[in-house]
């Protein structure tokens, strides 16, 4: 949708403005996080950063001593949150996922309103708010990577939309350096470059802003390591071979339960599809969402998680699409998704979480059967339990999936040993000499990874360990002494 010729705005107006619609975003960020506050942790990716901030708290290297497949902004977010408010609970990373979401919905307000007006960016602030709960909560409430994406890739539409090239490329690599899928705003984003037509300053400002920073992360931690876990070392992980199944039916799912909370958007966005006018909308109103859809994709998961890099691009699509349409529908598309939203909240703090309350169990086990200087060996892709235990994993791979390829719920036969990340089981075999642990959990539960088709575990829980007990199917081992 073309931009509206704006009269000039003084300062007491623009002051004003934002006066009246700072608080009530405030207020929806807050309201709409607010089951986020209600579980100790939400998924498996809140549990491996807190792991991965205690041993970074404790001295240790990301990509040498503990590793991931992500870039190394959200464990440093989590590493100085336990730093502020202690190690012990996720409230201050929460309250940090609130003010993402917070500055992701006054970015978008901002960019509405320098287009269309004041009642646009007062639609887009809210409609982003209302919908960024429209995912099963434990991806929605998480604070996991794709909460912390929005504001950088917000960011970085805004300021090349003001033809800050360099703080725009910045901003593309604060996205990248969240999750390499954050990277995907740079297609829209060379595109407002070209646009403006000055490519011979625009791109060359942008490529400094976005490779700096990027090349100074890669200096900060391990380089070799972090161009293999962030780029070169996710091969095996990004296919669904042997699982097309059940991973496009995790896809079709979840993009039906975020259709489910975009009700109220659809309708527009579908007219403006339809009206001869779609032809003078900005191209970048469509390559935003379709740049955050390809990379939804692009890991071939399809994770409900993933889904929250669309909510803003769809807000702001929406609101363009709200424009050329009389008063009612604009009324109608926010109060369908003040309805949506009501139900999204209702389930987040009313479903309940039987893996949370076996990863509790499962812990006060491991607790009480090791001192708190004993390092322990979970089996499994629940790497919360070392969290809630506040024991040290034995090993750098904190789940079996990193061993065994069972990353992401793969349910094919390209699981085991051999299907490991390159070079993992010599590193793995290393740390059960060197730091051999105390106590080892199977917390397989008849998943393809268990011990029986793992022969390295197998003979290693054979030869120097007995079985100790039993935690709603996960096996314990103590080491034989």
């Amino acid at each position: 949708m073309p931009a509206v010729a704006l009269a000039p705005r003084t300062t007491a107006e623009r002051k004003a403005y934002w006066a009246r619609l700072l608080p009530a975003l405030a207020v929806l960020a807050a309201l709409t996080r607010a089951p986020s506050f209600a579980r100790p942790l939400w998924n498996p990716d809140e549990g491996y950063l807190a792991v991965q901030a205690r041993i970074l708290a404790q001295g240790g290297q990301l990509y040498e001593t503990v590793v991931d497949r992500k870039p190394p902004f959200v464990p440093w977010l989590y590493q100085a949150a336990f730093a502020l408010g202690g190690s012990g609970s996720l409230t201050t990373v929460r309250i940090l996922a609130v003010l993402a979401q917070l500055l992701t919905a006054v970015l978008l307000a901002s960019l509405a309103r320098r287009r269309w007006g004041d009642t646009a960016g007062r639609t887009a602030g809210l409609l982003h708010l209302l919908i960024s709960v429209g995912l099963n909560p434990e991806d929605a409430q998480a604070a996991g990577f794709e909460v912390f994406i929005l504001p950088s890739t917000a960011a970085a539409m805004w300021c090349a939309d003001r033809r800050r090239w360099g703080a725009a490329g910045t901003a593309v690599a604060a996205a990248f350096l969240t999750k390499q899928t954050g990277g995907a705003v740079l297609l829209p984003v060379v595109w407002l470059a070209l646009r403006h037509g000055a490519p011979r300053t625009a791109l060359p400002r942008l490529a400094a802003g976005a490779v700096l920073p990027v090349l100074g992360a890669a200096l900060a931690t391990n380089p070799a390591g972090f161009v293999f876990w962030t780029v070169t070392g996710s091969g095996s992980y990004a296919t669904f071979t042997g699982s097309e199944l059940h991973v496009l039916s995790r896809g079709l799912a979840n993009t039906a339960i975020l259709a489910v909370a975009c009700a109220g958007l659809i309708p527009p966005v579908v007219r403006l599809l339809r009206t001869p006018r779609t032809g003078t909308a900005p191209a970048d109103l469509w390559l935003w969402p379709a740049s955050s859809a390809l990379a939804v994709a692009l890991g071939l998961h399809f994770f409900g998680h993933y889904y929250l890099q669309l909510t803003p691009p769809l807000a702001l699509l929406a609101t363009a699409a709200l424009q050329v349409l009389p008063r009612k529908r604009l009324t109608a598309a926010v109060l369908t998704s003040v309805g949506c939203c009501a139900l999204f909240l209702a389930w987040g703090l009313l479903a309940p979480r039987p893996e949370l309350t076996h990863a509790q169990r499962l812990a006060s086990a491991v607790a009480s059967r090791t001192a708190h200087a004993d390092r322990v060996l979970v089996w499994g892709i629940h790497p919360e339990t070392y969290w809630l235990a506040a024991r040290t994993p034995a090993s750098r791979y904190l789940t079996a999936g990193l061993l065994t390829n069972y990353s992401g719920g793969r349910d094919g036969p390209r699981i085991g040993e051999k299907y490991g990340v390159e070079g993992a089981w010599p590193v793995f075999r290393a740390e059960m000499t060197t730091h051999a642990p105390a106590l080892v959990v199977d917390d397989s539960r008849g998943k393809p990874y268990a011990p029986a088709r793992v022969p390295t575990l197998r003979r290693l829980l054979t030869a120097r360990y007995e079985q100790v007990g039993e935690v709603d199917g996960a096996v314990l081992y103590a080491r034989v002494r």
